[in-house]
């Protein structure tokens, strides 16, 4: 098989499409699209943002939530990573979003979101390796309409969240699931 080398780019995929709420100092919702993010333990999440009007929010608040871009909010999810709060103060508004306050922490929940993490800021701090703000939070409550649950448990099925490509600039969907972890592997012990 024929290999070619294609030089450092981000590849790694996929990515979630990670909608970030937060409030201003007037309590104003702010929610942006973050690309370069994910888990990093049980109860962690970890994001790599350039400044923007949400790591301003960050720092001030140290709480945020977390929904994921789906198939039903592409339009909308797309868009909220386009426009910033600071040219477009209405911006969640626009995007066809309302909130309610979360419960656990100073940050806006998206009523139109299947699912959202309520997190707390444990650290932020600058990366020199990437000269962006690097923010771990810990997720402190999971909301999930039960539209979406399956046995009491979250169904990424059900939740149709989109992936983001850094190659080529596009959106993907989940499709079915294909294994069980930490079980099919036991087949080559």
């Amino acid at each position: 098989m024929a290999k070619k080398n294609l030089g450092s780019q981000g590849i790694v995929f996929p990515g979630a499409v990670l909608l970030i709420g937060t409030y201003d100092a007037d309590g104003n919702p702010d929610v942006m699209n973050a690309a370069w993010g994910g888990q990093c333990g049980p109860k962690h999440i970890a994001m790599n943002l350039s400044p923007h009007k949400t790591t301003e929010n960050l720092e001030l608040k140290k709480a945020f939530t977390i929904a994921f871009g789906t198939k039903e909010t592409l339009v909308a999810s797309d868009y909220v990573g386009m426009v910033s709060a600071k040219n477009e103060p209405d911006k969640v508004k626009k995007a066809g979003f309302t909130v309610t306050k979360g419960e656990n922490v100073d940050a806006p929940v998206i009523n139109e979101m299947p699912l959202s993490l309520e997190c707390k800021v444990v650290s932020m701090g600058n990366d020199p390796a990437t000269n962006e703000c690097r923010v771990v939070g810990e997720i402190v409550n999971v909301i999930a309409d039960e539209s979406v649950l399956t046995d009491g448990k979250v169904d990424f099925g059900k939740v149709s969240p989109i992936l983001f490509d850094g190659v080529s600039a596009g959106y993907w969907s989940i499709g079915e699931r294909v294994g069980n972890a930490f079980s099919d592997g036991a087949a080559l012990k």
